[in-house]
């Protein structure tokens, strides 16, 4: 597909992700880009999706707004999580069928994956068991997306696709304690420690289990070639392929802040799912898509824009 031309609603544009998506759109020479904001347009409201798509007439919906959270904010709100998310997805999907959209991109979560898939997670895997009970509500929400857009191509031949990116980090993620996730908390949580000259840190769970994670930058790259070259409601992972243990992620980050604490390990808090790797073979085969930054250079850039952002507030 030809995107420059087209016009192409981002919604959730100004989030962490979303950012970094449009700014590839404007790289790839897109000429028409459409930010819905939650104050115009609310997206849990099916009148308000008829308002935004009768106001933009896009061509093509980049699907990356969601109500997301770590673990914490996860077994708060797995209600609130659940509903906002599953009617967002289902009531976009269904007006963007309506209105005769080309092109629905609808962004998924490796929280959908079962509690003990296999490692690497393949997407054949993806409705092997029950996700992982802390965040099931949000992945389960997000994996109705994936049961839409295969139904929908079904019946109507509603180009619809479903991408499942591993977890994000980068500059300009979320770093508020509450609802971030891992990378940003420990970054945090060390400068913080740091600067209180704090002789300990306290981390949740057994630092055992195992994550995956990709930079923002590259995970937009994938969104985009995927928006171009892919055409099929057969899941698609995006990531890295690099694991690693949580106990190994936070020393490389204190090293890489400057802390020279303790780290102590609350085992009375959830560890989550136990591993996180996906199987990246059917995005290279399909879409040509691999993720070329390393965690510690992700890191480094990461810890810099954090840095670089707290100084100046």
């Amino acid at each position: 597909m030809q995107i420059k031309e087209k016009r192409i609603v981002v919604t959730g544009g100004a989030g962490f992700l979303g950012k970094h998506v449009v700014n590839k759109l404007q790289k790839e020479g897109c000429k028409y880009i459409f930010i819905p904001r939650s104050k115009e347009f609310d997206l849990t409201k099916e009148n308000d999706i008829i308002k935004m798509l009768t106001t933009f007439k896009p061509d093509i919906i980049i699907h990356l707004a969601a109500v997301v959270g770590g673990i914490g904010a996860n077994q708060k709100n797995p209600g609130k999580f659940f509903y906002e998310n599953l009617i967002m997805g289902v009531q976009l999907m269904e007006q963007s069928r309506i209105f005769g959209i080309e092109k629905f991109v609808a962004i998924g979560t490796i929280c959908s994956y079962p509690k003990f898939t296999p490692v690497p997670f393949k997407e054949a895997d993806l409705w092997n068991g029950y996700p992982e009970e802390t965040n099931a509500p949000y992945g389960l929400a997000k994996k109705m997306m994936l049961v839409q857009s295969q139904a929908y191509r079904e019946q109507y031949g509603f180009n619809s696709i479903f991408l499942l990116p591993v977890n994000l980090y980068g500059p300009g993620d979320n770093f508020n304690l509450e609802t971030s996730h891992v990378i940003p908390a420990l970054i945090r949580k060390f400068i913080e420690a740091k600067e209180k000259g704090e002789n300990r840190v306290s981390l949740w769970g057994s630092g055992t289990v195992t994550r995956e994670f990709i930079y923002v930058e590259d995970a937009a790259e994938g969104i985009i070639l995927a928006t171009k070259k892919y055409n099929q409601s057969d899941p698609v992972n995006i990531g890295s392929g690099q694991e690693v243990t949580i106990k190994e992620l936070a020393a490389r980050v204190k090293v890489l802040t400057g802390y020279d604490g303790e780290i102590v390990w609350d085992e009375s808090k959830p560890d989550g799912q136990p591993r996180r790797r996906l199987d990246i073979n059917y995005a290279k085969e399909k879409i040509g898509f691999k993720a070329h930054t390393f965690l510690m250079e992700g890191l480094q850039k990461t810890i810099k824009w954090y840095m670089d952002a707290h100084r100046k507030t």
